[in-house]
């Protein structure tokens, strides 16, 4: 079984986050997050995947090879110039010889491929939608079916009072290579405004898969933070790397805590991180390769990529740390704050409500303060 992952985003929302990373490779729980998706793909049988890239593709490349580190065969394809959903599977369409899954690279969901494969074949489909619930489908598309549950018609955005379901459209397909036919060659064409209405006047056999599975895009900083907390207490299915030494802790590797500090799960470590003396490390959170909590530090609820350095007195609650930087005494970063890589912040500063840091930066002290 093969599938198509489109990773083509510039990853706009997350910046700066994604200024010198992609999207798909921003870590999730100190691995990268494609990597978890293909390791999840190839548990559902998938053995062959296509990355439709248009941004940073050496990233890719340098990071996941030819795939035989994770049992798989991969082929990263590079798109020309930006394609679209559709159109970028029409760039590899020569490489598809079956059904095959298609997902967004920046979805994050347990969904049972393998009950939705039999859902297609049983269906004989020709494009299989998964769907799942909100609360709210205003802001989303929605899709009518028929008891049978074949597709009747798409509403984007509906009004409150045109909504006939809550089930909207989860961003993956299973698709008959033969359906990109309607799709044209070397351009711009997407799934939900194109293909997806194009299919439907052709009386193609078109399905959705209703789930309850666990979605969400983690495209946008505060979704970021809040996949990680999902992750971490159980709410989505996932393999932590390294072993668990205590209740709800993880470590990958080796690392230094002092018998002083404190740690309480759930709370991931990655290799080689210091804790020292009257640390606080308070769960859901996730400490990268490498980092070094100074004394008295208190975190909570935060994501911290690698080698990041705090020193004494730091608070860090619901933010994200990049890579490579150097965080000052007594600083606070809080509420949503994003501090991109290589980054440098004096002593007692005080980041929150939002605030994003882009790449290089470096504040003196009390240089913020709200």
């Amino acid at each position: 079984m093969k599938a198509v992952i489109l990773v083509g985003g510039l990853g706009t929302r997350l910046r700066p986050l994604t200024c010198k990373t992609p999207k798909p490779m921003i870590p999730m729980v100190n691995q990268p997050f494609i990597e978890w998706m293909l390791l999840r793909l190839r548990e559902q049988g998938v053995t062959e995947v296509i990355l439709a890239v248009q941004y940073l593709a050496e990233r890719f490349r340098e990071t996941l090879g030819d795939g035989s580190r994770l049992e798989m065969k991969l082929h990263i394809v590079e798109e020309p110039e930006p394609r679209g959903t559709a159109g970028a599977v029409k760039n590899v369409e020569h490489l598809l010889d079956g059904p095959t899954f298609v997902l967004n690279g920046d979805v994050m969901t347990d969904l049972d491929l393998k009950a939705m494969l039999d859902f297609h074949r049983e269906k004989q489909a020709k494009v299989t939608i998964s769907l799942t619930p909100v609360e709210d489908p205003t802001q989303f598309g929605l899709v009518e079916m028929d008891r049978q549950n074949r597709v009747q018609r798409f509403l984007e955005k509906p009004r409150p009072e045109d909504i006939t379901s809550d089930l909207i459209n989860a961003g993956t397909y299973i698709i008959e290579p033969e359906i990109f036919r309607y799709v044209p060659p070397n351009e711009f064409y997407m799934f939900e405004r194109g293909l997806f209405p194009v299919v439907l006047q052709t009386g193609d056999p078109m399905y959705g898969f209703p789930s309850r599975a666990y979605w969400t895009d983690i495209g946008k900083p505060q979704t970021y933070i809040d996949v990680h907390h999902d992750v971490l207490i159980g709410k989505v299915k996932y393999k932590f790397l390294g072993r668990q030494i205590a209740d709800r802790i993880w470590l990958e590797g080796d690392a230094e805590i002092h018998p002083s500090a404190q740690v309480v799960g759930p709370v991931v470590i990655g290799p080689g991180t210091v804790i020292q003396r009257g640390a606080r490390v308070i769960g859901p959170t996730v400490l990268g390769a490498r980092c070094v909590i100074g004394p008295e530090c208190n975190i909570e609820g935060a994501v911290l990529w690698e080698n990041n350095r705090l020193d004494e007195g730091v608070v860090l609650r619901n933010c994200v740390l990049g890579k490579n930087n150097v965080i000052g005494e007594r600083t606070h970063i809080t509420d949503g704050a994003i501090v991109s890589d290589d980054c440098s912040l004096g002593a007692e500063n005080r980041l929150e409500r939002g605030i994003r840091i882009w790449p290089g930066t470096a504040l003196g002290e009390r240089a913020i303060s709200f």
